[in-house]
């Protein structure tokens, strides 16, 4: 009896200890690159050939914001005890987990740390319980006449379907979604045909991004999809990056690092046009707020990111934001970017959405820079069958891939150039305003446009 209990004792001291979650986690801005061990002269060690080759037609040099966050200097902030999350190479950061303050002090007084700011705290565990579940997929026979369903509507203002019919449905150009999460996309039958090249999980807690939120398979659908005489995206041939850089249980500041390091890779992997859905300015931490005055295109992480897209080649679109009938009322961090095109929203008959939220940027640059439909937008539901959708959220998408679209059939320009084209197409480009920006843009006619075309200098 005794060697029995003996044993039994034994085996509950060799049970492990499950280690304790860090429910903190920590931006460290770094000073330099000095000690890294890539160099300017080998950039396809850290970018692929296709976004070498986008940069070296549009004439852009390789910089030291390119090169990779110093492995020497990684190395020695995960001595100090600390999980890395993820790094930014263009602000130069790391961001790390840790309970343990005391680590955190030490790592604040590395010779290479400019800096150290508190980015996220655990939520409560009544906001981390959703069930993660597949919605069932309903199958009919849903059909219209028109090939491209009830979605004809919003491409439309922008003539985007003349751009399709000339044979620019978005082949050879490569899309990336900055999301929340894409429910289903991978079961729905609309998407059967989507080219999704690959999908990447930066806030790293799902077990599936298809199992996250539908916010980011919604706007997939407004370019992506293609049903014909159900659903027809604005770029149905493009190719497609699918990112999770939003979580849903909490609002911190580190989903911005999320989606610096999204932006990154999206460059690395060479894509041409980045969709971002998303915007911030209220935060779980309300001393992280933002402040109208701080809508420069620099103070948030994701602005400062967003301002430099352009001139790594690749062309953004941000939404601008659904807080019109609210307090704030104005454009949210990132769409405050330099050199991005932040996208409002209108009904189909050109009627100013009232929640879309409007300019222009604290330093007194044309935001919304155009507007597309975001009322009763036509997406995808989570059951594989067409609904409708407000928001500018969905007004982006509309237009991004209608801007793929004219990128495709104007290669010769640079990311800048298709910008201001874009913005010189709208219909109140000779007198923009704070609520439509540069308007509703033609893109058939941005396609017909002859003459040297200016590059956008935000």
């Amino acid at each position: 009896m005794e060697k029995i209990l003996a044993v039994l004792l034994f085996a509950v001291v060799a049970l492990p200890v499950p280690a304790k979650q860090d429910t903190l986690k920590y931006r460290i801005g770094l000073t330099d690159k000095t000690e890294t061990t890539y160099s300017l002269h080998r950039p396809e060690e850290f970018l692929s050939g296709k976004a070498i080759a986008r940069r070296a037609r549009q004439g852009l040099a390789i910089d030291s914001t390119d090169l990779p966050v110093c492995d020497a200097y990684v190395r020695r902030i995960r001595d100090k005890g600390v999980k890395i999350i993820v790094k930014g190479k263009w602000d130069n950061f790391v961001t790390v987990s840790c309970n343990d303050t005391a680590k955190i002090d030490c790592i604040a007084a590395l010779p290479f740390v400019r800096s150290v700011e508190k980015v996220w705290k655990a939520p409560g565990q009544d906001k981390r319980n959703k069930e993660l579940k597949r919605d069932s997929i309903v199958s009919n026979s849903y059909k219209l006449e028109n090939p491209y369903g009830l979605a004809y509507m919003q491409l439309y203002p922008s003539h985007g379907d003349r751009l399709h019919k000339a044979g620019y449905r978005g082949e050879g150009m490569t899309i990336a979604i900055m999301d929340a999460g894409f429910h289903n996309a991978d079961r729905i039958a609309a998407f059967d045909s989507a080219r999704v090249v690959g999908v990447k999980d930066f806030v790293g807690d799902s077990p599936s991004i298809y199992v996250e939120s539908d916010h980011g398979m919604k706007v997939l659908s407004c370019m992506g999809a293609n049903w014909p005489h159900a659903m027809t995206g604005s770029a149905p041939e493009a190719s497609y990056w699918l990112f999770r850089t939003e979580d849903e249980y909490s609002e911190h500041l580190v989903e911005q690092d999320y989606w610096a390091a999204a932006i990154e890779y999206a460059d690395s992997v060479g894509v041409d046009v980045v969709n971002t859905s998303l915007g911030y300015f209220s935060f779980d931490d309300k001393s992280k707020d933002y402040r109208l005055r701080d809508l420069d295109g620099e103070y948030a992480l994701m602005s400062r990111q967003a301002s430099r897209v352009a001139g790594k080649g690749m062309v953004l679109l941000c939404s601008a934001g659904n807080s019109g009938q609210g307090s704030w009322k104005k454009i949210t961090p990132p769409g405050d970017a330099r050199n991005v095109l932040t996208v409002g929203a209108i009904a189909a008959d050109g009627a100013i959405a009232a929640f879309s939220s409007v300019g222009n940027s604290a330093d007194g640059r044309v935001k919304p820079d155009v507007v597309a439909v975001g009322v009763s937008t036509q997406v995808m539901g989570t059951d594989g069958q067409p609904a409708t959708a407000n928001g500018t959220s969905f007004a982006t998408p509309v237009m991004c891939g209608m801007v793929a679209c004219l990128w495709q059939a104007r290669p010769e320009l640079t990311a800048r150039q298709i910008i201001t084209l874009v913005r010189q197409s709208g219909d109140r480009a000779d007198f923009p305003d704070n609520v439509y920006g540069y308007g509703v843009p033609d893109l058939w006619r941005a396609y017909q446009t002859q003459g040297d075309i200016p590059e956008s200098t935000d």
